[in-house]
């Protein structure tokens, strides 16, 4: 059986060596390609996919809320996160979003074939660092971290800001008003009992929060 995959990645580098990847293999193939959320989200509407690679960070519908469209539309779709963000920013939330498995473009590329096929076949793939993050979130006797308390939205909005992007370029990447992302950001400075912008930055060094956001 040769599963037909939908790689959807804005970086036509990454596109092209996955399909030089599997070019050598007998069970994958890259069938389909999406540079931004909208396509590969029409492209999901359109039929069914054995496999979805997908890029957290595209133009247009990205990151969790995408996820979440992707399995309304068809909740059995294996989707492989194969992103720059590296486990501790989303790899948990992905998976509660409905992704199957997490896979930074940052760790041993051997890793993604085994990943692939697994996903693919219907499994679920969780690295050793994934399988940590996601034991202490689910453990009774774990102190919950503050960045873990944020909505799926906070969160993406607190990523922004660690990253310095501006509240208006937030507003506009995450098609919302810029009164909205203020009140998130507010939301968030309470959750986290913090007081600036400053005290969001410190925390996520001391967090292991920032390694990937300057690439």
């Amino acid at each position: 059986m040769k599963y037909e995959v939908l790689v959807a990645d804005d970086h036509a580098i990454i596109r092209d060596g996955l399909k030089k990847i599997l070019a050598d293999t007998d069970d994958l193939v890259v069938a389909g390609e999406a540079s931004n959320g909208h396509t590969v989200l029409e492209q999901v509407k359109q039929r069914d996919w054995d496999l979805l690679v997908l890029d957290l960070s595209m133009p247009g519908r990205h990151g969790l809320e995408l996820i979440k469209l992707l399995k309304s539309e068809r909740p059995k779709l294996p989707i492989l996160i194969f992103s720059m963000h590296q486990e501790e920013q989303f790899a948990v939330r992905a998976f509660r979003a409905g992704a199957s498995g997490y896979l930074s473009k940052e760790g041993d590329s051997d890793l993604i074939l085994p990943a692939m096929r697994k996903v693919a076949a219907g499994g679920t793939y969780i690295s050793p660092k994934v399988a940590e993050l996601l034991a202490t979130d689910i453990s009774p006797n774990s102190q919950a971290l503050p960045h873990t308390l944020l909505s799926d939205r906070e969160y993406e909005v607190f990523s922004r800001i660690l990253k310095g992007v501006s509240l208006t370029e937030i507003a506009a990447e995450l098609s919302l008003s810029i009164k909205t992302v203020s009140t998130h950001k507010s939301h968030i400075l309470i959750k986290m009992g913090m007081t600036s912008q400053v005290d969001l930055v410190r925390y996520a060094i001391e967090h292991h929060l920032m390694e990937d956001l300057g690439r």
